[in-house]
């Protein structure tokens, strides 16, 4: 046991903290996604459990995040409070997780936007804010969107209670202004509930607090779907898949950053989606990595992944002797930490430089943002993406444009040898030779194409394709609808230096069929023969 103790000492210190971080933090998410707060506490022991023994990252601490949390208000609020269906949202979206990762599918969530994560990051953090007011100024939360949530809150700020405005001010500040010294020895969420419960019940008795919590393992709960349920059950599994795998793969590349090591993220959503099931089946909310939680972990000299299992442990055998003093805890006092907590998630620094930054990137940033409030959380994110990949695809197009070179002549064409020059100079500009670089791909094909068939006056089209790596559907029919125009203008297209994939894919689309055997030439000296016989025999049917 010594021996044990000795060995591990790092990640037995590191799990013990992120334990202490834990606490306050899952009691509050639960209370704040109207499960309560034992749901939040077995969704961090659950997810924390199976996340470190099963997932990729060897530090990650995992339980209830702010964005899980905020999708399982909305996930109870929207089904009218079955908490049951709820539960089996959570478990879908384990299952979905885990389908992630073994179809490989953690390497790809990792590509969402910067400007979309940021935009719905912040869309989170003002959504936890907004839920929070109600109970900050002692009133139960209003029932309905958050656009209906805002249009309320006057009328609670009206009638505020001043105790548990009080509480809830004076656990804002502890979670704000507590001094780095002291922060780095006790987590300030411990503090702020320690010293908000002990205020709460000395000295000020009618602030509303949690109240009963049960005690003692839970029952596991088989997952029950309605039929008229399915939709919105699978659409908010979906969602909260999507959310709890960019939230771990966010968090473990954190830990990859501050550790130096590699995570990985496909066997990461497998350990994720695990501990979500487990969660769901045993009535706790759904979880995801925590940032906060890994970072505490790995400064407390965490190594192994046994550090997030001792973080679950711990919180186990709180959950089963601290039920009682539990329910004295002031709900304003949880509504002080997540009002710090929401402040953080919000991208400040995104915001700060909003005037300086791309504004394109601004303008997904909003949307995302205010979609992510006010309408959907999976319409923001998709949204987002399309918008950031409609950007992209539209400047590669631009940038490919500009790369693209017409040469009538040698003058204005680098590197031919003798005969080539000799060619191209001999025909007396009737031959044009165009250099396309990078991807053909359907943002670029109608640009390309117009600028193929600009060159209809002449007689011989020699297209450069060496350095294209590969083309899609509608470059492959762009491409098919220049030839066949210049084909009826009498004039040739010829191909050279096709790679395999291009060839294969151009084949495939039925493009090559309009070529005949010289107008696909291996070299470039081959395509201007090819272009040069074509323009002697034309002259010569003339």
């Amino acid at each position: 046991m010594i021996t044990f103790v000795q060995r591990h000492k790092g990640d037995l210190f590191g799990g013990l903290t992120a334990a202490i971080v834990a606490l306050p933090l899952a009691l509050a998410f639960g209370v704040a996604s109207g499960a309560g707060a034992l749901a939040g506490l077995w969704g961090a022991i659950l997810v924390g459990l199976f996340a470190a023994l099963l997932g990729g990252t060897r530090h990650q601490v995992s339980g209830p995040t702010g964005p899980m949390t905020v999708v399982m208000a909305l996930i109870i609020t929207q089904l009218g409070g079955n908490l049951a269906a709820a539960f089996t949202v959570v478990v879908l979206a384990g299952g979905i997780q885990i389908l992630f990762g073994m179809l490989g599918i953690g390497r790809y969530v990792k590509l969402v936007p910067q400007p979309v994560v940021s935009g719905f990051m912040s869309g989170i953090g003002f959504i936890i804010i907004i839920l929070q007011l109600a109970h900050a100024l002692g009133h139960a939360p209003p029932p309905g969107e958050i656009v209906e949530k805002l249009a309320a809150l006057p009328a609670l700020a009206a009638s505020p209670n001043l105790q548990a405005l009080a509480l809830c001010a004076i656990c804002l500040g502890i979670m704000s202004f507590t001094p780095k010294k002291i922060a780095a020895r006790v987590p300030p969420p411990l503090i702020a509930i320690l010293a908000g419960t002990l205020a709460g019940v000395l000295v000020f008795p009618a602030a509303p607090v949690i109240g009963d919590i049960p005690t003692g393992l839970p029952a596991p709960t088989m997952p029950s779907i309605a039929l008229a349920e399915l939709p919105a059950i699978l659409r908010f599994a979906l969602i909260l898949a999507f959310l709890g795998s960019i939230d771990s793969l966010l968090t473990s590349l954190v830990a990859d950053s501050v550790t130096r090591t590699h995570h990985d993220s496909n066997r990461e959503l497998i350990g994720q989606g695990v501990g979500n099931i487990a969660a769901g089946l045993f009535g706790g909310i759904a979880g995801a990595g925590a940032t906060m939680r890994t970072l505490v972990n790995i400064r407390a000299g965490a190594t192994s992944r046994l550090s997030g299992a001792i973080h679950a442990v711990v919180l186990l055998a709180l959950v089963l002797g601290f039920g009682g003093a539990a329910s004295h805890i002031p709900l304003a006092v949880l509504a002080g930490i997540l009002l710090k907590v929401g402040y953080d998630i919000i991208d400040w620094p995104y915001l700060k430089r909003i005037l300086v930054v791309p504004r394109a990137g601004v303008v997904i940033m909003l949307t995302t943002l205010l979609m992510t409030v006010f309408v959907d959380l999976m319409t923001a994110v998709a949204v987002g993406i399309v918008m950031a990949s409609l950007l992209f695809v539209a400047r590669m197009a631009e940038a490919q444009m500009q790369t693209a070179k017409m040469a009538f002549n040698s003058e204005h064409a680098a590197d031919l040898a003798p005969e080539e020059a000799a060619i191209l100079d001999g025909a007396g500009g009737r031959i044009v030779l165009m250099h396309v670089e990078g991807p053909l791909c359907f943002g670029s094909a109608r640009d390309i194409s117009r600028l193929m068939q600009a060159s209809a006056e002449k007689d011989a089209l020699v297209v450069d394709f060496s350095d294209v790596p590969f083309v899609d559907t509608s470059a492959s029919m762009a491409l098919e609808e220049t030839i066949l125009a210049l084909r009826e203008l009498g004039d040739a297209v010829i191909l050279f230096g096709v790679r395999e994939r291009v060839r294969e894919t151009l084949g495939k689309a039925g493009v090559l069929r309009h070529l005949e055997g010289r107008q696909v030439a291996a070299t470039r000296l081959e395509a201007l023969r090819a272009a040069r016989d074509h323009i002697s025999g034309a002259a010569a049917r003339s």
